[in-house]
């Protein structure tokens, strides 16, 4: 697995959960959490009886369970411990022969393990571990009232870790009322900071020309593995196709693909067969892939947590990446309260003939020299074309 020294979040969480009590864990995206819960469940369950579903994972995308799942059955490997991925788009017969065998450890998606305990395959009632990850998108994504009915088929007797990247009063309070007992609250990093090994910067480009600055900039060999969001499925489509139109391995990423598709397109950019994927916010959560040298905000996002989220998808473990943010006239007020978040504005970078002039703009609200510092580690001329 190529663990060396524990991360931040793990150092905290682990002894933690090794103990047997409750944990609710705030860290930034690539901080390692997936280990930090994981190592400890996987400790626990060493002992005692198996044959019967013991530990429970809750992931709010088909992705993230699957990433999960796939992470667990490395760290399982030679222990008698069964893991099965369950979720929507995929067929059940193959989930329904692993929940009916017992398998020890259930990644799991709420819709469809729901529609497993309603058919009688699922039983829950010897849960030991339950471990609710990417908790906060699981409430954006209106998973909170089957999360409460999961919840009631659980032991009152287990162990519970609750993990997020934000935590808002509305998902604290649940997480307290029905999940946790007396827990013990570790915050990892900033909410509203990413990781400094991230480098931002903005073109300021119109939007017609948005597709031509992307080429240009694909042109970069440094542009290795390249994760592009866009705001629409159809976008996705659209781009994706016009991408491979212009010869380069492209694929893309949404709702509308079918489980097989979005598997197919993500082991591809996984594997590096495919060096862009195009995406839409059902990636920006549990996609976790080694390497992305770049995420490009196609589309600026409309809320400050969705743009961490995305550019959170590279500089994980340790490496460095860079975030790039093509904004219109249009991104103008989303960018704003971007910068505001960040505590200054980003650096902005030019390709001649493609990009437009800052507009007039009043003083640099504090913090801005914070952002321009970290711009500085790039390398002389990066961004532009010569």
């Amino acid at each position: 697995m190529g663990f060396d020294t524990p991360t931040p979040i793990q150092q905290e969480v682990i002894p933690l959960a090794l103990a047997g009590g409750d944990v609710i864990a705030t860290a930034e995206t690539g901080s390692g959490k997936t280990a930090a819960f994981l190592l400890p469940l996987i400790q626990r369950l060493r002992g005692g009886r198996n044959g019967r579903t013991r530990a429970l994972i809750l992931s709010p995308t088909r992705e993230l369970a699957a990433q999960t799942a796939e992470q667990c059955a490395v760290l399982t490997h030679g222990a008698p411990l069964r893991t099965v991925d369950v979720y929507g788009g995929v067929g059940m017969a193959r989930q329904h022969e692993a929940l009916k065998a017992g398998y020890e450890i259930v990644v799991a998606t709420p819709g469809r393990l729901l529609d497993h305990c309603r058919r009688r395959s699922a039983r829950l009632d010897a849960v030991e571990v339950l471990v609710v990850d990417e908790a906060d998108r699981m409430m954006d994504m209106g998973f909170i009232p089957d999360l409460r009915r999961i919840l009631a088929l659980l032991p009152r007797e287990r162990q519970s870790m609750l993990f997020s990247a934000t935590m808002p009063i509305a998902l604290m309070e649940v997480a307290y009322e029905k999940i946790l007992r007396n827990p013990t609250h570790v915050e990892v990093g900033s909410q509203s900071v990413p990781p400094s090994a991230i480098s931002q910067s903005v073109y300021l480009v119109p939007s017609a020309v948005k597709t031509d600055l992307l080429l240009e900039l694909l042109e970069q060999e440094t542009m290795e593995s390249v994760l592009v969001f866009v705001r629409t499925r159809r976008r996705a489509d659209v781009l994706a196709r016009r991408l491979q139109l212009e010869r380069l391995k492209a694929a893309c990423i949404h709702g509308d693909r079918s489980q097989r598709e979005r598997k197919r397109a993500l082991d591809s950019f996984r594997q590096r067969s495919v060096r862009v994927l195009v995406a839409t916010d059902v990636a920006a959560r549990g996609l976790h892939v080694e390497g992305v040298t770049h995420v490009v905000n196609y589309d600026v996002p409309a809320m400050p947590a969705e743009y961490l989220n995305r550019i959170g998808r590279t500089a994980r473990a340790g490496a460095s990446g860079d975030a790039l943010t093509l904004a219109s006239r249009d991104d103008a007020v989303a960018l704003a309260s971007i910068e505001r978040t960040l505590g200054g504005q980003l650096p902005r970078l030019t390709v001649a003939g493609l990009t437009e002039p800052e507009p007039a703009r009043s003083s640099p609200k504090p913090g801005t020299s914070r952002l321009r510092a970290r711009s500085a580690r790039r390398s002389p001329g990066r961004g532009r074309r010569r």
